[in-house]
């Protein structure tokens, strides 16, 4: 058009306006400020003009900006520090950023919907200090190039979908490296020794990639690092001894395969605040810890470590803890710890909110100096099989003479079976609330076991939900069975289930707490999936299994029909059939179960949770079911099916909302495809859906 002249400020009046390109112009001088009033604008293009003076600060307000270009100007003065609160940008780095931007010390594009290659020109922007792509969608691998920034400080690259190993010599090239952070990608390969060399560097966060081979001794070799994080790995062998890193706050090994012995010389680790090396094969005693004052959280759970010698089992390492004054949470739970609880259990500091040892092989009472406890429910004795004390801590009582038993506890819990204790009814029989002895208020499912199939079905509930503890999982408090009478006592869940709360009148739940409930839905049946030795399959998944307590948490509940795969197997058949509309088509055609049911089960619960649409409302029929209506209307129509009350086109935040609804939704087919191999994992959905809540809540202030 060769456009002259300046770019005239009553252009801030179309306040309709979503696109703006002015680009290959002859326009000069300054950015108008009444431009920062266009709140609606999605595209600004700029570039190929004669614009000059500093980048406006006021470009950050304008929050739904999706693609942003001002090259070729004559701009001067920094890049403002409000440019990060554009969270809505899109498409991918241009290859000659560098050759335009030679100056640029800190490039922030975090929190978009970036994609494509990081591109190797990248290492051209020698003056880079600080790196920061995280929370996008960026592929491929990190480019090798990187290593030519000799100045940069932060390499934040988590969250997107990079592959390959990482770059060799990244830190002898970049010695000023203080933070890299890598988190949430598919990189995979050996962590290279080299890694030692950062002797600047204060947080390592490789977690949640598919790092395998040994953790090298050098990353400890430093006496920075404050943040170790290398969690949700394939790492293995020995930990290695830490000798000197007085400065380390936080270690996350959980969930790798590292064997051997915990090392003794993580007691000189004194600032150490977090420790988490659960789910990993270590063996041998448990180190004293003592000597670490400021200690917060121990989690040593599901490994082969034992309380002491394996004459003695004095337990030594607990006495030591009571030097830790700060120690909120023990989790100790699922370790062969054996031999009897110390008295000096009571010790323990008065900080402390969580402590568990469930499944440690325990015997013996429980002793009287337990009682700083008194308070705390989460505490647990649970699967302790010889273990008995007070019936507050959930395990038998110790006295002989009780003439109690467990029956006659719940029938006085029940008060009798009275209609108006009644929280709901299911295939096997009929769920009370109730009222424990000690005043704890529980439900309680009872079997009806004139039902066929309900004495089975009770033995796998018992089974299965005993052995599994997290925080969004039912937990079952005590199995009660005789010839008559088999019942459950399970947490007591304040807020009903989520069919009441999408399909009541008078209940509502808004955008962010459906998105919560569902992220709580899925780490619940990620963790069935891949947190146990052998895969557990809920089978049933459904708005009515989905239960929430007082603080609208999620729970999964009703492991009625669950199904416990055997080692090395990835299905098995079954003749029981699950709910209709919810059921995956290979489940109810040939009886045919595996993981992947329960993501397809999942993503119908995805579409129910955010149309407010059954997949068994009579607007589906024959060959028209939830699934490829849904399919159908995406995307051009997605804020037509969307919950009427989620999306208001009066609401100031429309836009970012529709957005991320379409977005589940595209994740809720993905997870409900007809094809169980088309289906994603639940890892990957826990990933997707929490990125999803953090653009959203990136953009509504």
């Amino acid at each position: 058009m060769n456009l002259r002249g300046t770019i005239p400020p009553h252009l801030g009046n179309l306040s309709f306006l979503l696109s703006l390109d002015l680009s290959s112009n002859n326009l000069s001088g300054h950015l108008p400020k009444e431009l920062g009033k266009l709140h609606r604008l999605r595209i600004i293009q700029l570039s190929y003009n004669r614009l000059n003076g500093e980048i406006p600060a006021w470009l950050g307000n304008l929050q739904r900006v999706q693609r942003l270009e001002m090259g070729n100007n004559n701009f001067t003065g920094t890049i403002p520090q409000a440019l990060v609160n554009i969270n809505s940008l899109s498409g991918s780095l241009p290859n000659d950023m560098c050759q335009h931007l030679p100056k640029l010390e800190g490039l922030y594009l975090s929190r978009n919907e970036l994609s494509g290659n990081i591109p190797s020109s990248m290492g051209k922007c020698n003056n880079l200090q600080i790196l920061a792509l995280s929370y996008n969608q960026f592929t491929g691998i990190i480019p090798r190039s990187i290593g030519n920034l000799t100045r940069l400080e932060k390499l934040y690259l988590g969250l997107n979908n990079l592959e390959g190993s990482l770059p060799n010599g990244l830190c002898y090239h970049c010695p000023m490296l203080e933070g890299l952070l890598l988190e949430h990608n598919e990189l995979s390969g050996n962590i290279p020794s080299s890694m030692g060399e950062c002797y600047q560097l204060q947080i390592l966060n490789l977690a949640a990639n598919k790092f395998s081979g040994l953790i090298p001794k050098s990353i400890f070799n430093s006496t920075m690092p404050q943040g170790i994080y290398l969690n949700d790995n394939s790492l293995e062998g020995n930990l290695p001894p830490i000798t000197n890193a007085p400065k380390l706050e936080n270690l996350l090994l959980w969930r790798n395969k590292l064997s051997g012995n915990i090392p003794n010389s993580i007691s000189n680790v004194s600032m150490l605040k977090e420790l988490d090396l659960s789910d990993n094969l270590f063996s041998g005693p448990i180190p004293t810890l003592g000597n670490l004052r400021y200690l917060e959280c121990l989690h040593i759970q599901n490994n082969n470590l034992i309380a002491g010698s394996t004459i003695d089992h004095d337990w030594t390492f607990l006495s030591s803890l009571a030097n830790c004054k700060h120690l909120k949470r023990i989790i100790l739970s699922g370790n062969p710890l054996s031999g009897v609880l110390p008295t000096y259990i009571g010790n323990l500091s008065n900080s402390l909110r969580y402590f568990m040892a469930s499944n440690c092989e325990i015997i013996g009472n429980i002793p009287m100096e337990i009682g700083s406890f008194s308070n705390f429910s989460s505490t647990s004795f649970m699967k302790n099989y010889a273990l008995c004390g007070p019936p507050r801590l959930l395990v038998p009582p110790c006295k002989n003479d009780i003439h109690e038993n467990s029956q006659m506890i719940i029938l006085h819990a029940l008060s009798g079976f009275e209609e108006s204790n009644m929280l709901g009814s299911g295939s096997f029989g009929y769920v009370y609330k109730g009222r424990l002895l000690d005043g704890m208020e529980v439900a309680i499912k009872v079997f009806n076991l004139q039902t066929e199939g309900a004495f089975r079905s009770f033995d796998i509930e018992c089974d299965a939900m005993r052995n599994i503890v997290h925080r969004n999982i039912v937990k079952v408090i005590t199995c009660c069975s005789s010839v008559n009478f088999k019942a459950l006592v399970l947490d007591y869940m304040s807020n009903g289930n989520l069919e009441k709360w999408l399909h009541s009148k008078n209940y509502f739940l808004d955008l962010i707490q459906r998105v919560e409930i569902m992220i709580d839905v899925a780490s619940a049946i990620e963790h069935l999936h891949n947190g146990h030795p052998t895969p557990i399959i809920h089978c049933d998944l459904k708005p009515n299994n989905i239960l929430l307590d007082e603080d609208m948490v999620a729970h999964v509940g009703d492991f009625g029909i669950a199904k416990l795969l055997e080692e090395g197997y990835l299905m098995k058949h079954t003749m029981t059939l699950a709910t209709i509309g919810y059921m995956a088509p290979e489940f109810g055609s040939a009886g045919i179960v595996s993981v992947k049911c329960d993501v397809y089960s999942y993503g119908i619960v995805l579409i129910e949770t955010f149309t407010k649409k059954k997949p068994t409302d009579n607007f589906f029929a024959e060959e028209r079911t939830i699934r490829h209506w849904m399919e159908s209307s995406l995307p051009q129509r997605a804020i037509e099916i969307a919950d009427v009350d989620l999306l208001k086109r009066e609401d100031e935040y429309f836009i970012v909302k529709a957005n991320c609804i379409s977005s589940i939704m595209e994740l809720a087919l993905n997870c409900s495809a007809e094809l169980p191999e088309k289906r994603k994992d639940m890892k990957d959905v826990v990933v997707e859906l929490k990125k999803i809540k953090q653009r959203l809540l990136n953009n509504i202030k």
